[in-house]
């Protein structure tokens, strides 16, 4: 019985070729447009999943209100993680993360070569994190200074080989060179991983003044042991190393607060929580994390894309097999005749659809495989068709096209099968055409979400467009950046000068910090007076620059003065609008600040200027208090110049300066607009999938409509014809059959346009500066829905009415 209803069906694709084609295009397009975002939304929710032990390996986490602003910190102080190891039984292994720093320059033959992702970490990582090896022992590595475990791929890069466990690489610090013992090969890290480092070297060569409870610059992670509840953990450490640690330490050490009482009174709080290593990529929201956080809101939004394009193109394959229920009336007919029960009928019919969907998805694997490449470089991803076997998937995928298959023939299975064979035989069925309000809601309902999609990536590219082109308080046009400036030591400035000379270079500054988020950074707690009162003290950037960094940053001194070495200057400081908002009322040209250190006030420093604030996280957060202070702590140079078509030369210029400042050293830049638009990678991609998806959306929406058009011009051959006889002309025929479209698409805007604003304004409630949606963003979305569709019907209403009337009706 099966294979016969199998015959059947084929026959039927094969008689009706185009619409077959029609839905079998639709479903392989939107099924091929599901996997990849199968693939993507698999991708995101894997995060550090691939770790043995992931879940009960957690991050320390700090929250914090204090002042009237609240948080979350996740750099904590080098005590934390020996305390916990320490004083608490349910830590079975605890580990840090140093990863700030300058790049490491490792020799190979008479060269060398700058790493970047590198980290030091004690000698239990390893423990913490059992990562694959493939050479050497990691658990039992980095017990020892001037050690190092290296991934692959930096093994090959400098031995040709993976298996170097007790090889030495040698690596420049300042003029001299030392040997570092490689203890161990791991695996690359795979890319879904919220530390992506390639060397790990020993916290014995961490450079730190360690023993410091109130300096939080350490990621600290635990694995606790099997069956600890990490809530009730959170809750007992926090407790203790409050009472115990943070509160005589930080709290009244540092910010002179007298009890934990008086601190809660103020309306303050403080709490230590551990978060699960599995959360980290979606639940951390603190803008010093290792690498870019991932939204889980972008994996609800593409799932539900994924859910509506499949939607969409199960009601094309709806719409067509209703729309030729008159076709097959007839069949109906004779089989209920002869017997058939309705029973079979909806088996048949199911057979049908399920075969197209299995045809459909087939195609949809082929397609998805085609071009998961160019996603892959479009998004970032290492995503691979593979995923897809995996067991916890491979079930879904096998019934997958059964499931589409049921859902776009189910209506039309019943529709069918319900015929009555006298009226079926008699030809009196009425087909769902133009009079069917089902039809008529599909259809609305697919133009309704194509234009949300538009509309959504109308608004995306808005606010891209105006995060690129947004006053951000400085300029980061045309300003190169010479990185690994640090190892020039005191021939630093000396470089400059040479550069400063050639032709192009219009200024230049030395500094470690520069106005983009994924750059150096250097937070202490200051206050504007010795007394230190607790209402006002607050945290407040801190960057290290030279005379010249203003100048070649394109900052704007509001009030007072920014550096001169006209003036000697010393104990100097230029700070922010927001910093200036945080002292208090009054001019602060004059006054002191004081750098808060244990018990004391360290440093005190004049402020001399006040720069206009300035973007220097993303646009996703406020601006923060921030202090330019003189200083010599050096790991970039920035350079303004003239870009235009001499550009390469004088980077060959700049190039040829740096070998003689620093002979075997490699030269390395970028472009400070380069880093910027880092910055925002994952709006980009946001940007380009939503493009890419709703494209897709419209494509397949498009099929439909075509299809239906298509049929709609078949049955109305002869009204056409007797039209055309009677004197109509070509343009009121069109007229005709475009009309029903018409109204469709302008009843899909009117329901699109309040859902997409809704949709669109929780979006952008992620920027703290954002654009506000404009009408014509509406208006845009629905001309181009009937620009489409009345391009889509035109094709067959224009050849409908050209046809000879003559020929039409004696078809008829």
């Amino acid at each position: 019985m099966l294979l016969n209803y199998l015959k059947i069906a084929w026959r039927n694709l094969l008689r009706r070729k185009v619409f077959s084609f029609i839905n079998i295009a639709g479903l392989a397009i939107s099924l091929g447009c599901v996997l990849i975002i199968v693939l993507y939304v698999m991708d995101e929710l894997s995060y550090d999943r691939h770790i043995p032990g992931y879940e009960r390996i957690y991050r320390v986490t700090q929250t914090v209100t204090f002042n009237g602003r609240s948080g979350d910190d996740i750099a904590m102080s080098d005590m934390m993680g020996p305390i916990l190891k320490r004083e608490y039984a349910e830590v079975e292994h605890f580990s840090r993360i140093a990863s700030y720093g300058d790049p490491v320059l490792v020799q190979k033959g008479s060269s060398f070569f700058s790493e970047k992702v590198i980290a030091h970490v004690d000698s239990t990582f390893f423990q913490v994190f059992a990562l694959p090896a493939l050479d050497g022992n990691p658990a039992a590595a980095l017990s020892e200074p001037n050690t190092v475990v290296i991934t692959a791929a930096v093994a090959e890069k400098y031995f040709g080989t993976t298996r170097a466990a007790g090889r030495m690489l040698n690596i420049r610090e300042g003029k001299e060179v030392k040997a570092y013992k490689v203890d161990a090969v791991i695996r690359n890290i795979p890319q879904n991983t919220h530390f992506r480092y390639d060397m790990y070297f020993s916290m014995k060569n961490f450079a730190y003044e360690w023993g410091r409870l109130g300096a939080m610059n350490f990621y600290t992670y635990v694995m606790l042991k099997k069956g600890v509840d990490p809530v009730a953990f959170s809750k007992k450490f926090s407790d203790g190393y409050i009472s115990r640690y943070f509160f005589p330490e930080v709290l009244y050490k540092l910010l002179n607060i007298p009890s934990m009482e008086a601190f809660a009174k103020a309306g303050n709080s403080a709490a230590f929580w551990v978060m699960p290593l599995a959360d980290i990529h979606f639940r951390s929201a603190t803008a010093g994390e290792i690498r870019p956080a991932g939204n889980i809101r972008y994996v609800y939004i593409f799932s539900a894309i994924a859910l509506f394009i499949l939607l969409i193109a199960c009601i094309n394959f709806m719409n067509m097999t209703t729309a030729l229920a008159a076709k097959r009336s007839r069949e109906v007919g004779v089989r209920k005749a002869l017997g058939t029960g309705r029973r079979e009928l909806i088996l048949q019919f199911l057979t049908e659809s399920g075969l197209l969907a299995i045809v459909a998805f087939l195609l949809a694997l082929g397609l998805a495989a085609v071009f998961i490449p160019a996603f892959n470089q479009l998004t970032g991803k290492e995503v691979s068709i593979g995923m897809l076997l995996q067991p916890q998937i491979l079930p879904l995928l096998l019934v997958a096209p059964l499931l589409t298959g049921l859902l776009a023939g189910s209506y039309p299975a019943l529709f069918l099968s319900a015929f009555r064979p006298i009226e079926a035989l008699k030809g009196r069925v009425k087909s769902a055409g133009a009079d069917s309000g089902l039809r008529r809601g599909l259809v609305v309902f697919q133009f309704a979400t194509s234009i949300v999609l538009i509309v959504g990536t109308l608004v995306v590219y808005q606010q891209l467009y105006f995060i690129q082109h947004k006053n951000l308080g400085y300029n980061k046009d045309q300003v190169l950046v010479i990185n690994g400036t640090g190892a020039l030591n005191n021939d630093a400035s000396a470089f400059r000068n040479e550069v400063l000379q050639l032709p192009g270079v219009k200024s230049g500054t030395l500094s470690s910090f520069l106005p983009v988020s994924n750059a150096s950074r250097n937070s202490n707690m200051v206050a504007p007076s010795r007394a230190m009162k607790p209402d006002e003290t607050f945290g407040m950037q801190e960057w290290y620059v030279d005379e010249d960094y203003i100048q070649t940053m394109g900052m704007e001194v509001l009030k007072g003065r920014g550096f001169s070495r006209d003036y000697g200057d010393k104990n100097v400081i230029i700070i922010n609008e927001a910093a200036a908002r945080r002292m208090g009322k009054g001019d602060p040209v004059g006054k002191m600040i004081f750098e808060l250190s244990m018990g004391t006030s360290a440093n005190g420093y004049t402020v001399v200027g006040v720069v206009k604030d300035f973007n220097y996280e993303t646009l996703h957060q406020p601006v923060q208090p921030l202090g330019l202070i003189l200083g010599t702590d050096i790991s970039s140079a920035a350079f303004k110049i003239t870009v235009n078509e001499h550009v390469d030369k004088l980077l060959q210029d700049i190039q040829g300066k740096w070998s003689s400042f620093a002979p075997g050293l490699p030269f390395s830049y970028n472009f400070l607009d380069k880093s910027f638009e880092e910055m925002y990678q994952g709006e980009q991609q946001v940007g380009r999938l939503a493009l890419l998806f709703s494209s897709l959306a419209i494509l397949i929406a498009c099929l439909g409509i075509f299809g239906l058009a298509t049929f709609m011009a078949e049955q109305r051959t002869r009204e056409i014809g007797v039209r055309k006889v009677l004197g109509a002309s070509a343009q009121s025929i069109v007229h005709l059959l475009n009309r029903e479209f018409l109204r469709l698409v302008t009843a899909a805007f009117i329901i699109a346009v309040p859902v997409s604003w809704w949709m669109m304004n929780k979006w952008l409630a992620d920027f703290e500066y954002r654009i506000r949606i404009s009408w014509w963003v509406f208006a845009a979305a629905g001309a181009t829905a009937i620009l489409i569709a009345l391009f889509t019907v035109s094709f067959q209403s224009v050849k409908a009415a050209l046809t000879n009337p003559v020929k039409s009706l004696r078809s008829e």
